[in-house]
């Protein structure tokens, strides 16, 4: 068998900026396309769906739409991995699924947002609900197998750490292409108005989202690399011994709980900057942007405490890091006049808010692009060893399947917390202080994880 070069290790990653190009134009801008606030609405925002909370007086529309799109996106999750274990395709297991979903994945991303109902409609919160299913139902079909590929090609600790360090950058790149998005259709908006602009945009985005998701398709024959015996189980079988797994128990719910708290930030975002920050909607690209380029700019540290740390204890200080941004975004405008900083800074960075984001969030978000994926390479790595049996893909799709159904939980609680008191921003400091307690727990469960164990069984095969 080959080893993976570098060069074929950013061929793969590219592959991650394309997929989270897409799922960035969805998860950034869906609840602001779809629901508004008055800064929105007052540049030419349509509204497509009834607003308010009118389900059950509790959950909003577009709430219960993105929650059930991520229940359908979890229980498939297994299902595709399964499928992908068990191929026995010539070309590989996992990479032909890639190839053909992706051009459909990039097409649906478009669809989202290009209901054909004018005005506030009920047919356009059909067309949203079908159209978000398909979305996470491509989406899982790439994801699954692209996630499963990172424990077969990375074989040891360093290639498993260096994979996981170039997808951590093309994923921080695309979703600040995704945030960029204003900047495109801002300057669109005047041919073209404000709604037909946002989706041209989207538009655009998507089929450079697209290139990148067929690059690693075709520069890696995935033959070349990885060995692998089919497995026979079928998909809730494999997935129940995938959560036998205590280790991995433990670690998914650390997880379950950093994505609920993660989703709610990212989801807010735009109103944070926009409501409690009193910036324009285009800072919220820059914010992104400079905490991402910060963030790359602590790579190097990260990656030389994960040679010499243990993984979970980065990844603690990770939890902590982002519990303290969040306690920030919640006071986001109450002190001072909206945070107010003078010169080039403050024309820079908008506000002492958006900086003191910037500045602390960008090493919590390096240690929390690389370690993970990592953390669950190594645990299938081990079980593999242990059990003799290859179930790469269902480790990475029950991961998937137990932080989505979480991240269903996150749209519910964000577009609930965002209906009170709106003109006074309430709901938005609700929702951050929420990410706040959330992600602290998240930290008190994985502190159970026991690292020590699982290196111990898969440190011997890196050696040989």
């Amino acid at each position: 068998m080959k080893t993976l070069t570098k060069g074929k290790m950013w061929c793969f990653a590219i592959g991650q900026f394309g997929w989270s190009l897409l799922s960035a134009l969805i998860t950034n801008w869906l609840v602001y396309f779809y629901a508004p606030d008055q800064t929105a609405i007052a540049a030419g925002q349509t509204l497509f769906i009834p607003q308010g909370r009118v389900i059950f007086g509790v959950a909003t529309i577009i709430g219960g739409i993105a929650a059930l799109g991520r229940i359908f996106d979890a229980v498939t999750d297994p299902l595709i991995a399964n499928l992908s274990d068990r191929s026995k395709n010539p070309r590989g297991r996992h990479i032909p699924f890639m190839q053909r979903i992706a051009p459909f994945f990039a097409m649906i991303t478009v669809l989202v947002y290009w209901t054909p109902f004018a005005g506030q409609s009920a047919l356009s919160g059909v067309w949203l609900l079908a159209a978000l299913l398909l979305f996470y139902l491509f989406m899982t079909t790439y994801c699954t197998p692209y996630n499963a590929l990172i424990s077969e090609l990375g074989t040891t600790q360093d290639s498993r750490i260096s994979i996981s360090t170039y997808i951590s950058c093309t994923f921080l790149f695309g979703s600040a292409v995704g945030y960029a998005a204003p900047y495109i259709w801002n300057a669109l908006a005047p041919s073209f108005g404000r709604v037909t602009a946002i989706r041209l945009t989207f538009a655009i985005l998507s089929a450079v989202g697209l290139v990148a998701l067929l690059v690693p398709t075709f520069t890696i024959r995935e033959k070349d690399y990885v060995t692998a015996v089919p497995t026979n189980d079928n998909a809730f079988a494999s997935l129940a011994k995938t959560f036998r797994n205590r280790d991995f128990r433990v670690f998914v719910g650390s997880d379950v709980l950093y994505f609920i708290a993660l989703t709610i930030f990212q989801t807010g975002l735009p109103f944070f900057i926009t409501s409690l920050m009193g910036l324009a909607e285009t800072y919220n690209t820059t914010l992104y942007i400079l905490m991402t380029l910060l963030s790359f700019a602590c790579y190097p540290l990260v990656n030389a405490l994960a040679r010499r740390l243990q993984k979970k204890r980065l990844v603690l200080l990770g939890f902590c890091g982002l519990a303290v941004v969040y306690v920030i975004t919640a006071l986001s405008g109450l002190l001072g006049v909206r945070g107010s900083v003078p010169g080039v800074i403050g024309a820079v960075f908008g506000n002492a808010w958006g900086l003191a984001i910037i500045l602390l969030a960008a090493f919590p978000m390096a240690i929390l692009g690389i370690l993970p994926q990592a953390i669950v390479a190594d645990i299938a790595q081990a079980d593999a060893i242990v059990t003799g049996e290859n179930r790469e893909g269902m480790f990475f799709a029950a991961r998937t399947f137990a932080f989505k159904m979480g991240q269903s939980v996150s749209m519910l609680l964000f577009t609930s917390f965002a209906s009170i008191r709106p003109e006074t921003g309430l709901g938005y400091r609700i929702a951050a202080v929420t990410a706040m307690a959330i992600c602290l727990f998240g930290a008190v469960v994985l502190s159970r994880y026991n690292e020590k164990k699982v290196l111990q069984i898969i440190l011997p095969a890196d050696r040989t």
